[in-house]
């Protein structure tokens, strides 16, 4: 196993020993004794398939050369503490699991969340220790939430259960974290691209059992994500729409899910449907059923080295974002930074696409493009939304693990 497993082709040695000597020396400082474990959990990128995870659909996500990295130590008193950079430290006893919606949005609640989903799968768990730092870019729609799920949930399971819950498993009870602890109302893509690692198509038809297959990333390309502006805080209730318009558009068809509806039978009932619905939801459904489309061409193009098409299939997937689910501004507003962002994108680059990433209507954009193209288009898109808000980063093939830190020190 070695560091650019975890980093990227472009995995910084140096960097690396300065962060674990940065937090060895505070993990000596609060708790008085040395590390007994090293943990690594990433961020996100949502290459293809934008909202469409929680109508049970397709997606194409990535691991990135982002994380929180954790020096750890387990204790024997059932209490878990955290001490992450930025943040006031928080602790909590292993026993004390009761969803408590003062802490929705805040960390101790995603803890809480795991802890509860990993003894509700039939396991005990005990307390720990850990000092955290991350790289995870803040304010740039790459799952700070996911990777922090994923990064307890995995230090649980190699402490206490010896590695019993697989990658799937782990995605799918950080999920239930998010959703019922934390109040965020998310699919399963962030948490299944951070803890499979690499790049990967899934298939969500059966959220419990998902269809992972794994594909290898373009050569010569590399990620660029700009951090637009605006706040999130305000958002959610969008987000939420877009799931519910869809959910509602089934709903018509006697189903909970538009995985459950063929395209043939929802287009052949759009006059009785423009009825019930609004239009925007039908918009947003037919985005679904085009994004799926779009994940299948995309995978076989990347499967036949159609670098091409697979581009082509990104910038299609932003399109239909722009137009049919309607996530690159907040409605009503003239403050339009996304936006922006995206046909500024389509003028700079010439090898590569561009589309909305996340959840949308405010934050960031991603674009796949040329190595070659990368260092001029940071150069432009810096000039206009601030250098500290554009980050390049590489696809990770590690997921959320723990590291042998002897080996990837030599």
């Amino acid at each position: 196993m070695g560091l650019e497993e975890f980093y990227g082709k472009n995995a910084d040695h140096q960097i690396f020993s300065a962060r674990v000597e940065k937090l060895s020396k505070r993990f000596q400082e609060e708790i008085g004794v040395a590390p007994q474990a090293w943990y690594s959990s990433s961020g996100r990128a949502e290459i293809i398939g934008n909202h469409t995870d929680h109508n049970h659909g397709k997606v194409i996500v990535a691991a990135i050369s982002c994380d929180i990295l954790a020096a750890v130590k387990k204790r024997d008193d059932g209490i878990i503490k955290i001490f992450s950079e930025g943040f006031e430290p928080f602790s909590l006893h292993v026993q004390e699991l009761d969803p408590d919606p003062s802490e929705y949005g805040k960390s101790i609640a995603l803890v809480r969340g795991v802890i509860k989903g990993i003894v509700e799968r039939g396991y005990t768990v005990g307390g720990f220790t850990a000092v955290c730092d991350s790289t995870v870019f803040r304010g740039a729609g790459v799952s700070s939430s996911a990777a922090y799920e994923l990064l307890v949930c995995e230090i649980l399971n190699d402490l206490y259960l010896h590695g019993a819950l697989s990658k799937i498993d782990k995605a799918i009870i950080s999920q239930f974290a998010e959703n019922v602890y934390f109040g965020k109302p998310c699919g399963l893509l962030d948490q299944s691209g951070i803890s499979l690692g690499g790049i990967n198509k899934i298939d969500f038809n059966d959220p419990e059992c998902p269809v992972v297959e794994s594909l290898t990333p373009p050569q010569g390309y590399t990620l660029v994500i700009t951090n637009t502006g605006g706040s999130h805080a305000a958002l959610t209730k969008h987000y939420a729409a877009i799931r519910e318009e869809m959910q509602g558009v089934a709903n018509f068809f006697g189903k909970h899910y538009l995985r459950e509806v063929s395209f043939e039978k929802f287009l052949e009932s759009l006059p009785q449907l423009r009825k019930k619905v609004s239009e925007r939801a039908i918009l947003r459904a037919f985005h679904f059923y085009e994004e799926n489309d779009r994940v299948d061409a995309a995978s076989k193009a990347l499967k036949s080295g159609d670098v091409a098409s697979f581009l082509a299939a990104i910038n299609a997937s932003g399109e239909s974002s722009m137009n049919c689910l309607q996530n690159c501004f907040v409605p009503g507003s003239v403050e339009q930074p996304v936006t922006l962002a995206l046909h500024v994108s389509a003028r700079l680059i010439r090898d590569g696409a561009v589309r909305i990433h996340g959840g949308g209507f405010a934050g960031t954009v991603l674009a796949y493009l040329a190595e070659t193209e990368a260092p001029s288009y940071i150069k432009h898109m810096s000039g206009i939304f601030g250098k500290e808000n554009i980050f390049s980063a590489n696809v990770r093939t590690m997921g959320a693990a723990r590291m042998d830190l002897g080996a990837l020190l030599r």
